[in-house]
């Protein structure tokens, strides 16, 4: 049973990884400073760098695009994998055992071995495929990849390979490497009969399949010959690491496009997301033999951050009746994403691949972009199916068609499209609108589990609205005090004394979103924490808007480029602060001490004055520090 890992082991894998390598793989950073390194977004298009690490706080920043947080941030971003998932690859990576909570398990170490054997020997099949489609032997396929205009740049970009007739090629290149039978026989490469093991692959052009990382965990195989018995494609088995409702051909070239224009392309086949790349469309992908299902929907949901704030999937079906059938499918599903859903119908019955070669890559692209509504495609599909001309079939096309509209998430365009729909039907707007209204309604209800009221039968009380936070205005010099500050505090907290530290704690700061985290730092407590632990405690005490804030101050370059200048730049700063704090105080007193009948409370008069000395006295002593 899976459980949630313990928070100490997570906070140990955070400590002992080590961010810069692990950015360094994704990402050409260059010193910025002491302790600074900054490199181009990889999240967003820019020219000039505005990424920002700081190894010693284990935090990153984009000043850019706003992303932010530590190394299990990073590569869930990057690789789009769940939390748990990060912190169990971080964890094999520096060498670390999980432990879960109420008795959970994660994966033992032995089966984690066992998956790292699956992949190296995927991982050495794909480069023996790939040798073998430069032989003289691998002609067929050769000729197929041409006849479709893909060169050898084309099959070197997307991996694809050749298996060489016979029966043991492969077997015998991977026992040569080191492999055993009974590894072997879990990887799904190899087919068993009465005498062993052989190559499942043979005389077949191979795709290596991989996942969001770019691990290869299955192969993918186009027949070539006449002879070959078995059928047209071929793909791996169910294994360990291949299941083929969990993964989309070409993720690992297309999630950085996907992400970064919200937008997903579900074509049909291997050579179709070849030739979507080659022509512009760089967010294609393709199924494994099985429909676009709910486990393809999470994925895409990962990858478009589907969180209602735009995005869209487009899905190219041919225009025969498998592949309208194969759209209605995608329909069923339409609800589960928030993204706009669309297909694109070629009338000819063309797919991406004959298109870029009968008409090029502009043919391509304009598929893509004559894409229409899926609802839209589904309203009229379903028309077809009622004799229009009779008013039963009328009636009948209206009581399919009106839950559609319904449906479409987007309330300024379902009116519109009722509309469209009274006149493909011929029918009275007034009618159509109430069969709509009476299918928007039932939508509505809420479901025998909704926990819409309270447990005494009232209606929940509306949670408060969250605090808007404002960024502090760089202008202002108190506030740019105050930030300033707050990196120093961040950034190099061991610098502080005691005494530095208790006068930060009473410190007053104006700004909001300094006082939130001014409040998040005394909240944290700094007691044996590491720098990067500081610096985690503090994101996860704020409220959630300002946590990319937090590791915007922590990754800030400090203008030092010495350890001396460094704690001379620390000590100044904390020592400005605090001579604002009581250039405040000394204001407070004054208006107090305007306030005051000396005559009427001398004892008082005094003491507000001998307050206002031992105030200046502390703000001349900071400035001879």
């Amino acid at each position: 049973m899976a459980g949630l890992i313990k928070r100490e082991d997570i906070d140990e894998v955070r400590n002992r990884t080590d961010i810069k390598e692990v950015i360094d793989g994704y990402v050409t950073l260059k010193s910025a400073g002491v302790g600074s390194w900054k490199g181009l977004c990889p999240f967003h298009d820019e020219r000039s760098p505005s990424f920002h690490v700081r190894p010693q706080v284990g935090s990153f920043h984009c000043f850019g695009c706003g992303e932010s947080g530590d190394v299990i941030a990073f590569l869930q971003k990057m690789n789009h994998g769940t939390f748990s998932e990060t912190v169990e690859q971080l964890a094999g990576r520096v060498g670390i055992e999980l432990h879960y909570e109420d008795g959970g398990t994660g994966p033992r170490r032995e089966e984690t071995g066992r998956r790292q054997r699956l992949l190296d020997a995927h991982k050495i099949s794909e480069e023996f495929f790939r040798e073998q489609l430069t032989t003289p032997g691998a002609a067929a396929g050769q000729k197929f990849l041409s006849e479709r205009d893909f060169d050898a740049e084309a099959a070197a970009h997307f991996g694809v390979g050749y298996a060489p007739q016979g029966w043991d090629a492969l077997l015998k290149h991977l026992r040569g490497r080191g492999f055993q039978d009974e590894e072997l026989k879990l990887t799904g490469i190899f087919s068993e009969g009465n005498r062993g093991i052989y190559d499942r692959f043979r005389g077949r052009l191979i795709w290596p399949i991989r996942d969001l990382t770019g691990a290869t965990i299955g192969f993918g195989a186009r027949k070539l010959y006449e002879d070959d018995q078995g059928p047209k494609y071929l793909n791996t088995p169910e294994t360990q690491l291949y299941k083929k409702s969990q993964v989309l051909y070409g993720v690992d070239l297309a999630k950085k496009e996907i992400t970064k224009t919200r937008q997903l392309v579900v074509v049909e086949g291997y050579t179709d997301v070849m030739a979507c790349h080659l022509s512009g469309i760089g967010t294609a992908v393709a199924t494994c033999g099985t429909a676009f299902g709910t486990d393809h929907i999470k994925i895409a949901r990962r990858l478009l951050r589907d969180d209602g704030s735009g995005g869209e999937v487009v899905f190219t079906f041919d225009g025969d009746a498998a592949g309208q059938k194969a759209a209605l499918r995608a329909f069923e599903e339409d609800q589960k994403f928030i993204a706009q859903t669309y297909v694109a119908v070629e009338p000819t019955g063309a797919d991406p691949c004959d298109l870029r070669q009968k008409r090029g890559p502009e043919a391509v692209r304009e598929l893509i972009d004559s894409k229409r509504p899926l609802f839209e495609f589904a309203i009229k599909a379903g028309l077809k199916n009622y004799n229009l001309n009779t008013v039963e079939g009328r009636v009948q096309a209206l009581r399919v068609s009106a839950p559609i509209v319904a449906e479409i998430r987007d309330s300024a365009i379902r009116p519109a499209y009722a509309r469209e729909l009274a006149g493909w039907l011929g029918m009275d707007m007034e009618d159509v609108n109430r069969a709509v209204g009476a299918s928007v309604r039932r939508n509505r209800m809420p479901k025998a589990e909704e926990p819409v009221r309270g447990s005494a039968g009232h209606a929940a009380p509306e949670q408060p609205a969250a605090p808007v936070y404002s960024r502090p205005d760089p202008r202002d010099p108190v506030s740019r005090m105050e930030r300033e500050a707050l990196e120093v505090v961040l950034q190099q907290p061991a610098q502080l004394t005691p005494e530095q530290w208790q006068a930060f704690y009473d410190a007053r700061f104006m700004a909001p979103a300094h006082a939130a985290v001014h409040d998040a730092v005394r909240a944290a407590g700094m007691a044996g924490a590491t720098p990067s632990q500081w610096v985690e405690a503090i994101r996860q005490e704020v409220p959630e808007p300002l946590r990319s804030f937090v590791s915007e101050l922590a990754v800030t370059p400090l203008p030092a480029s010495t350890s001396e200048a460094l704690l001379r730049y620390c000590n100044d700063i904390i020592n400005r602060l605090f001579e604002l704090q009581i250039t405040h105080l000394k204001a407070e007193k004054m208006g107090e001490l305007q306030r005051m009948d000396p005559a009427g409370d001398p004892e008082g008069f005094q003491r507000i004055n001998r307050e206002l000395l031992e105030l200046e006295l502390r703000r001349r002593a900071l400035r001879q520090d």
